[in-house]
């Protein structure tokens, strides 16, 4: 069940709902700030999982039933309530208030199921596997943060083992996809929360405005706007393309799920650790930082360009490689971080930066060379 129809946007209800989505990445960065250890990063990439992949089952769910009816807005405002309801319970999810996550989580999935059963009878036959394996997900989210440990986080990681499974054994070739609505609506969410870093800086300065906190401050931008430039700079249009050009539907789907699916997860939880290495930088301006830190600060940065490399490579688009090489070079800037924190956060700028204006270079050459041999026709 897969067409192309290019008109198709995502609407303001739609971006509506990301906003109340991407309050669960800003709820996971505080944190993440406030456990900065091995285990609490364990805790993010888990309900970082687990909320992303139902996100990316409404951005599947709204390219086969658009919200135009009274019901289908209703039923997806039910779904923003849960997010919600989870975004609030995540700085305790392991918790006192795991319950209420579970719960949050239990209607997401609930209304997710209604809204697709209204999409016609193929996506009736699409749900009889796909609606109970996410609800068998839901439930072991729930009963996670109703036991103790450490049956707690062995629900906790069953239930992404069934979301996997989930998306092998359903009919995926049976989804109904639009290559633009659903590049643009990964897009709009992927600038949404990139966006959660320039609340970093705003969290992270307080009230000291001195020039070193401006500078540093500024530095955290431009941090910011190379990770636009990575995903934004051309690829998502033409990543929108590749997408629309496989006329197989199942192949379409897996390429769908692989790349807009599981490669954007290590790009949010790299926007996740680069905001929090961000605060923390910019509460050290002048000082040293933890180890800890400085490694949230240059390996947040690092994951975000490998999961982008990662999701190029899936449709077949050049730059991995810059990207793989920069995320290696913003790692090896932690020990700086260790000496001085705006130091490292002037050379990840840097190396971003030059990253970006070296991979751009061979483009604007032959940009320049057919223009030159333009102009060259005309005089002739």
């Amino acid at each position: 069940m897969t067409q192309e129809s290019p008109a198709v946007r995502v609407s303001t209800l739609e971006l509506f709902f990301d906003l109340v989505f991407v309050f669960t990445v800003t709820q996971l960065a505080d944190t993440l700030a406030h456990h900065l250890t091995a285990g609490g990063l364990l805790n993010v990439v888990l309900i970082l999982f687990v909320v992303w992949w139902m996100y990316s089952g409404y951005a599947w769910l709204t390219n086969a039933v658009a919200p135009t009816t009274t019901t289908r807005r209703t039923l997806l405002l039910a779904g923003m309530a849960g997010f919600l309801v989870m975004a609030l319970a995540i700085p305790d999810a392991f918790g006192a208030y795991g319950w209420l996550f579970g719960v949050g989580y239990l209607v997401v999935n609930v209304a997710h199921s209604v809204l697709f059963l209204q999409a016609g009878p193929a996506a009736v036959r699409l749900m009889r596997t796909l609606g109970p394996l996410n609800l068998l997900a839901a439930l072991l989210v729930l009963a996670g943060g109703l036991l103790p440990e450490p049956w707690r986080h062995l629900c906790w990681l069953a239930a992404p083992l069934v979301q996997v499974s989930a998306g092998y054994l359903h009919p995926i070739e049976m989804h109904t996809l639009s290559a633009g609505h659903f590049v643009e609506r990964h897009s709009l969410v992927m600038i949404i929360a990139i966006g959660e870093s320039i609340i970093a800086i705003g969290v992270g300065v307080g009230g000291d405005l001195d020039g070193g906190t401006i500078l540093a401050a500024v530095l955290g931008l431009c941090v910011a706007y190379y990770l636009w430039w990575a995903y934004f700079a051309g690829g998502d249009r033409r990543s929108e393309h590749v997408l629309a050009a496989v006329d197989d539907p199942g192949r379409r789907g897996r390429l769908a799920l692989n790349a807009w699916g599981y490669a954007h997860i290590p790009m949010l939880l790299g926007i996740v650790v680069t905001a929090v290495g961000i605060k923390k930088a910019l509460g050290h301006t002048f000082e040293e930082l933890h180890w800890g830190e400085a490694l949230a600060l240059g390996g947040g940065v690092a994951i975000y360009l490998i999961g982008h490399a990662v999701f190029l490579r899936l449709v077949g688009l050049p730059g991995a490689a810059y990207r793989l090489g920069v995320a290696a070079l913003c790692l090896a800037t932690v020990p700086l971080g260790h000496v001085l924190a705006l130091a490292q956060l002037a050379a990840i700028a840097v190396l971003l930066a030059g990253g970006a204006i070296a991979e751009d270079l061979p483009r604007v050459r032959r940009v320049g060379t057919a223009e030159a041999i333009g102009d060259f026709g005309r005089s002739a």
